[in-house]
């Protein structure tokens, strides 16, 4: 019986030994598998953001790449992200992460593609934004759902300040007023956030009770105004006096959306030469000119396009198989 009883504790050791290798051996394999990507997905020592021009994430490589737009004369030397935007002095580059649950590493960027800060958060990757002083970035990502098409989603957008390293984890805890109240509900969603010049306020579109509202944030005041309903992905202008945005304008699931232009002074709205529906946050080429990503011919990727903002000419094609524009 003794005998018997060592021997099942020795069968027991043996498994939990194997087990605990397996486990190491299997955790060893997924860093392995999970820290290739990210060492491959560098930069070429070559590729920076010092020359002005439209940069994008090119959907053959998945890599960011300088125009002109066409193939034959794009650099695509940059890093492979899912999201990406640049402004000032930094990019912002987002990748989705492998595994279950789904995460999203923030990697923030200097001008030379060098590292300056990593951020890991839950979610999908969905909008990547960096003020003109690249001081503040902003991304969101989706926690639940992959469409603004339907209810069923829910968002977390985060703030990083890097005058003062402080990290905004949810915007959705700042005070909203709405109508004029405070407003108090659970299924307050924020996405799409654009900088102001000042870097202190913000614009933002936040979602509750079935609508969109564009709001107006203040960081250093820590609070958040409700300024007009049905505006998505908000843009600013960089003479800071208009908002692009899309438009809900269908139930039509396939096509709900049209860009707009809204003027903050007047708070009148012009619908742009686009007669696609834009599910994307555009981004000013100038303070005449927008550019945003649109499906492609494939179905599978997608291609830049350009339209002017006063609702006149007709759109251009910039990049094809591009999407994440950004104009330095």
């Amino acid at each position: 019986m003794i005998l018997r009883s060592r021997r099942l504790r020795f069968a027991f050791v043996a498994v939990a030994v194997l087990l605990l290798a397996g486990g190491s051996l299997g955790y060893v394999l997924h860093a392995r598998h999970r820290e290739r990507p990210l060492r491959q997905a560098g930069a070429d020592a070559s590729f920076t953001l010092e020359e002005p021009g439209l940069y994008f994430l090119d959907a053959a490589t998945g890599r960011v790449a300088r125009g002109p737009g066409q193939d034959a004369e794009r650099v695509a030397g940059g890093p492979a992200c899912d999201r990406f935007h640049t402004a000032g002095e930094h990019a912002l580059c987002l990748r989705k992460l492998p595994g279950t649950p789904a995460r999203t590493e923030a990697l923030v960027l200097d001008r030379r593609l060098r590292e300056v800060r990593r951020v890991t958060v839950p979610g999908i990757p969905n909008r990547a934004r960096v003020s003109a002083s690249g001081q503040l970035l902003s991304w969101t990502t989706f926690a639940a759902g992959d469409s603004y098409a339907t209810s069923a989603f829910s968002t977390r957008t985060s703030i990083l300040d890097l005058r003062t390293g402080y990290l905004v984890k949810s915007v959705e805890q700042i005070p909203l007023t709405l109508d004029g109240v405070r407003h108090h509900r659970p299924d307050v969603n924020y996405w799409g956030v654009t900088f102001a010049r000042d870097d202190n306020r913000f614009y933002a579109t936040v979602s509750t009770g079935g609508r969109t509202h564009l709001v107006e944030g203040d960081l250093r005041n820590w609070s958040a105004k409700a300024l007009r309903e049905n505006v998505e992905c908000p843009s600013l202008s960089p003479d800071g006096t208009r908002i692009a945005f899309k438009k809900k304008v269908s139930e039509d699931l396939r096509a709900p959306w049209r860009l707009y232009v809204l003027d903050l002074a007047t708070m009148r709205e012009q619908p742009s030469a686009e007669p696609h529906s834009v599910d994307d946050q555009a981004v000013w080429l100038d303070d005449s000119a927008l550019a945003y990503a649109l499906p492609g011919r494939d179905g599978r990727t997608s291609d830049i396009w350009s339209v002017p903002a006063d609702g006149t000419g007709a759109p251009r094609l910039l990049a094809a198989g591009g999407s994440s524009p950004a104009h330095r």
